[in-house]
């Protein structure tokens, strides 16, 4: 075979009419266009989003959650244009093809209500930015930094290294706690049971200096101390600190309680433990009744 007889083999192949959509002709050879075209805006996309972080944001001093809302939207709006290029250079009229889709989304649109409902919450979630890249943040029980933010479903990281997958929607519809929104400093509340038998200014100075000699601890708002009442066998405190950052609060609450051990023990704090007092009593005697030989012989 030749090679003029390959190229014309080609040819035809890639102007063969596979069907029409608005009296336009879709042959292999337009959709090539299209992927290509798609795949130019797609790597475009890239590289300006590469520019935009490494020599813009960093110059500007934007914080990572705005820096990753900015992408994304430079990304979604650069992959709409370029499909719109790739429609009018194939020769489809998108006015037509809208038509088709209005219709076929009746068709479809019930099945496709969870989708479209996550693909909106995803817009709300970028463009409101109720969470943000970052963020600390708790889903159900768990606990958890937002790692990405996409289109259907958020990525959460939690503090045992597991990813969860969030659709948007739960964000939107659903109770969320956000502990890194507008302000990062959280309240740590640490409760501990003291003797009654204690002295109440020493128990309250040893609490007060557990959190002033701990290097996390804001001096601003300043660490408190409550009583909180009194309990079965212990009066119950709680110290209350404050911290610049919620994501080393496990660590730090364990380092006060660690703290409170051996300051109380240098000081003569008991820490007591629930006791129940048991009371034995001696079993009340039974009434004399006779045996039964004696009640049928009588």
């Amino acid at each position: 075979m030749k090679l003029s007889d390959v190229i014309d083999l080609v040819q035809t192949f890639m102007n063969f009419k596979l069907f029409e959509i608005n009296k336009t002709a879709i042959t292999p050879s337009s959709i090539f266009m299209f992927v290509v075209f798609i795949a130019v805006f797609a790597v475009t996309s890239r590289l300006l989003q590469r520019v935009l972080k490494g020599q813009v944001f960093s110059r500007l001093s934007i914080d990572e959650g705005m820096q990753y809302t900015l992408t994304r939207i430079t990304h979604y709006l650069i992959m709409i244009v370029g499909a719109v290029v790739a429609f009018q250079f194939i020769g489809i009229d998108l006015t037509g093809l809208a038509i088709i889709v209005g219709f076929l989304s009746v068709g479809i649109g019930f099945g496709l209500q969870n989708i479209t409902s996550n693909f909106v919450a995803g817009l709300i979630l970028i463009l409101e930015r109720p969470i943000k890249i970052g963020d600390r943040v708790m889903v159900g029980d768990q606990e958890g930094d937002v790692m990405e933010i996409n289109m259907r479903s958020t990525t959460i990281r939690t503090l045992k290294n597991i990813a969860v997958i969030v659709p948007n929607s739960e964000f939107v519809s659903s109770k969320l706690e956000n502990w890194s929104y507008g302000d990062e400093t959280v309240r740590l509340d640490i409760d501990v049971g003291v003797s009654y038998d204690s002295d109440l200014e020493i128990v309250i100075r040893c609490l007060k200096e557990v959190a002033a000699e701990h290097p996390e601890v804001l001096r601003k708002p300043a660490p408190d101390v409550l009583h909180l009442g009194f309990g079965d066998s212990a009066w119950n405190m709680r110290l209350r600190v404050w911290l610049a950052h919620p994501r080393r609060h496990p660590e730090v609450h364990s380092d006060i309680n660690c703290a409170i051990v051996r300051k109380f023990r240098e000081n003569g704090v008991e820490i007591p433990f629930p006791q129940r007092d048991l009371h034995v009593r001696s079993p009340l005697p039974l009434p004399f009744s006779p045996a039964p030989e004696l009640r049928r012989s009588t």
